[in-house]
């Protein structure tokens, strides 16, 4: 699981420079070309042998939605593995409440209100949960977000 969280996105280092830092929205033509990082992940992950190609598996899948609408293979609910759909909802989780050069991070609690309200359509209802609940359990939440501390799931 660590390793498909780590490795998620490697695929992109096949993707050229210019797609992956356009400032801009991506042309049809140009997310054909993003959507391929997973499969070219699996492949050099596939090469590498070993564990990385159970890794790879999880890498494969870690972009699908819950409700199938996604890629690179259109998964739907329980066909998606469970390890990718950790990985999915935690990475969105992540890009939610990091600064990006095109806007600012989310609070804690809004990044909450957008899990729960993508909760069967983008994520695994189940990840949502678990996710929610470590969240409020953990005690370096409240001390790292200060007044952004999760307070009821």
């Amino acid at each position: 699981m660590e390793f498909g969280a780590l490795l998620h996105d490697v695929g992109k280092i096949a993707v050229p420079k210019e797609i992956i830092n356009k400032p801009g929205p991506l042309t049809e033509d140009e997310w054909v070309v993003i959507k391929t990082h997973t499969t070219e992940a699996q492949r050099m992950l596939d090469r590498v042998g070993g564990l990385l190609s159970q890794v790879g598996r999880i890498v494969r899948s870690s972009h699908e939605k819950w409700d199938g609408t996604r890629y690179p293979d259109g998964l739907m609910g329980d066909q998606i593995p469970v390890g990718s759909a950790i990985v999915c909802c935690c990475d969105a989780f992540n890009a939610m409440t990091t600064d990006r050069s095109y806007r600012d991070a989310m609070s804690l609690d809004e990044a909450i209100e957008e899990l729960q309200a993508n909760s069967g359509t983008q994520f695994s209802p189940a990840v949502v949960e678990a996710l929610l609940r470590v969240l409020q359990e953990d005690p370096l939440t409240a001390e790292a977000r200060g007044p952004r501390a999760v307070t009821a799931v």
